[in-house]
């Protein structure tokens, strides 16, 4: 099975850039968008064989995530309970027979940190809600989730320190989720590859320079490790300020 996971940072801008050709190159199970930034019939899509699942947000050109899939759903489900979190269209959850597919855009911190404690609040019914799908079946978690886990997965690590996307709570937040029984796909088959990153900033010749971060994943339950086939980034798709991932999982035995 082929997952891809993609910030596209505006559908509808995305589109104009490039976004159907490499759709189609990818040819994917499961392809996930986040930030879509578009409401109900702004857009319109055709994608043969797939089924589309949006969850917009309630505040116009903002956030929004969609999930496009061969494969129909037994449930679907967006938000987690019945939190704030719904009305930013932040979450899409697809239960199958084997595993649950969990679409996410993670609220950024902001650059003063003024929403860090709303964000950490996330990411504790986050975790609670992944580990409650987990004891159920095998859980494939992806998105931005607006954090640089490790100094290996940013450029400037020291110069970034306490920053939104880099203070020791979000990266710690990440620790413990992996630590109650989730995988990072990518660090998993690169435990020690450097310069991979998954969005730049639009300043000047950053992406050019390769000056990024690796903020985008696909987390998988511990026991789906061992079917992981291909984790890699494609930073050479353009299109937006992040660049696609991919996930591929071979079938269980």
């Amino acid at each position: 099975m082929k997952f891809i996971s993609w910030n596209v940072n505006g559908i509808r801008a995305c589109v104009k850039k490039g976004f159907l050709d490499f759709f189609e190159q990818m040819d994917a199970d499961f392809f996930c968008i986040q930030e879509t930034k578009c409401q109900a019939g702004q857009v319109e899509l055709a994608l043969e064989g797939y089924e589309q699942y949006w969850n917009y947000a309630q505040k116009k050109g903002y956030s929004g995530t969609a999930i496009f899939t061969k494969h129909k759903p037994m449930t679907v489900h967006y938000g987690v309970g019945e939190d704030s979190s719904q009305e930013e269209g932040r979450i899409i959850t697809l239960e199958y027979e084997h595993f649950y597919l969990v679409n996410v855009y993670t609220p950024n911190a902001q650059r003063d940190l003024a929403r860090l404690p709303l964000r950490l609040q996330w990411e504790e019914r986050l975790a609670l809600y992944l580990q409650e799908l987990d004891a159920k079946k095998p859980v494939v978690y992806c998105g931005d989730l607006n954090v640089a886990h490790e100094e290996i997965d940013i450029k400037n690590a020291k110069s970034n320190i306490g920053n939104s996307g880099f203070t020791y709570e979000e990266r710690a937040k990440m620790t413990e989720l992996l630590a109650s029984g989730f995988v990072d796909t990518f660090r998993y088959q690169q435990p020690d590859a450097t310069d991979h990153y998954t969005w730049w900033s639009y300043m000047n010749k950053v992406r050019e320079r390769n000056i990024g971060w690796r903020i985008d994943y696909f987390i998988v339950s511990e026991r789906l490790k061992e079917q992981i086939d291909v984790a890699t980034i494609h930073p050479h798709i353009m299109g937006s300020d992040h660049c696609p991932i991919e996930l591929q999982l071979r079938k269980g035995s």
